[in-house]
């Protein structure tokens, strides 16, 4: 007696549904479908909402006006915007000394040795508190007569400096200002990839005798790259989108010396004598396209390291 074998192969599988089948390949979709969906309507769809925008003449209120290429012509020609870009260039050029900084707190932190606890508190208190509180810090630590600043250049018998009222320092405080908690999240970063440093290699290369710098440089460093990967991606972005400092410090001045792009966009689109939406945008839509690539290069170099593998 022979009985009808059952299909192995066609579109049911056995009486399988289509999810049964593809479950693997669907599921880890089916979990990053929300957090999708809010990207592409929170951050997606605003970006080229915002490109739309920087092609007209807009107020936020009446009717928009298209101007074209308008709104990147005038900035070729507006002072306040390439001071604007330049002091940008200074915080990504000072603020990756955040990046070292943090490495070698992190080696100091990573020591056994009395009262350890403590110095890792001090260092990472920057981390946790708001960039309003160190904005405000440090407002008081520059002041001309009662700050901390004067008066310690005034022991060494050091005339007081005006830090946030001169237009050549004030740029230049306010990233020293920055480089306080950004130093501290850098330290997190690499403490936690110290962990994973393989003592076996490091003990290998005591007993080829390397030590100090040599054990750094080519045993310890190699094996942070991943820390030191997100540790420049942060930064560089934390240094791009520098709003809230400049805001508290010196809300500009003096005499606009220390706009940074971010800040310029907001003097533009949304202050009290702004309301120039299409010009904000246009100062955005620059912003965007220098942090991209940046972020391009390092998705790209991310890339070619897992290829390698």
């Amino acid at each position: 007696m022979t009985t009808a074998a059952l299909p192995t192969t066609g579109p049911d599988r056995g009486g399988r549904s289509w999810y049964k089948r593809n479950e693997i390949a669907v599921t880890p979709w089916l979990f990053l479908a929300p957090a999708i969906l809010f990207f592409a309507v929170y951050v997606i769809f605003p970006i080229f909402q915002s490109i739309n925008i920087s092609f007209y003449d807009w107020d936020g209120l009446g009717e928009a006006t298209y101007v074209g290429l308008g709104n990147y012509a005038e900035l070729m020609d507006d002072g306040a915007f390439e001071v604007s870009l330049w002091n940008n260039v200074k915080w990504l050029v000072f603020y990756l000394l955040a990046i070292p900084g943090g490495l070698f707190i992190a080696l100091f932190l990573n020591q056994t040795v009395t009262g350890i606890r403590i110095y890792k508190s001090l260092f990472f208190f920057p981390f946790v508190i708001s960039q309003v509180v160190v904005g405000l810090v440090f407002s008081w630590f520059y002041l001309p007569n009662e700050g901390l600043l004067n008066a310690i250049l005034g022991w060494f018998g050091s005339d007081g400096i005006n830090v946030l009222g001169d237009p050549t320092l004030a740029t230049y405080g306010i990233i020293a200002a920055g480089l306080w908690p950004q130093t501290a999240y850098c330290m997190i970063l690499y403490l936690t990839g110290l962990n994973a440093v393989d003592p076996e290699q490091v003990e290998a290369a005591r007993l080829d005798g390397a030590k100090g710098w040599k054990m750094l440089w080519y045993v310890i460093v190699p094996q942070l790259k991943p820390a030191t990967f997100i540790a420049f991606v942060v930064t560089i972005i934390g240094a791009l989108r520098s709003f809230d400092l400049i805001s508290i410090m010196t809300n500009g001045g003096p005499f606009g010396q220390t706009r940074v792009l971010s800040y310029y966009m907001f003097e533009k689109a949304l202050s009290e004598y702004g309301f120039r939406m299409g010009y904000g945008a246009a100062i955005a839509v620059v912003l965007f396209l220098i942090m991209m690539i940046f972020i391009a290069y390092f998705l790209w170099s991310m890339w070619k390291e897992e290829k390698a593998r």
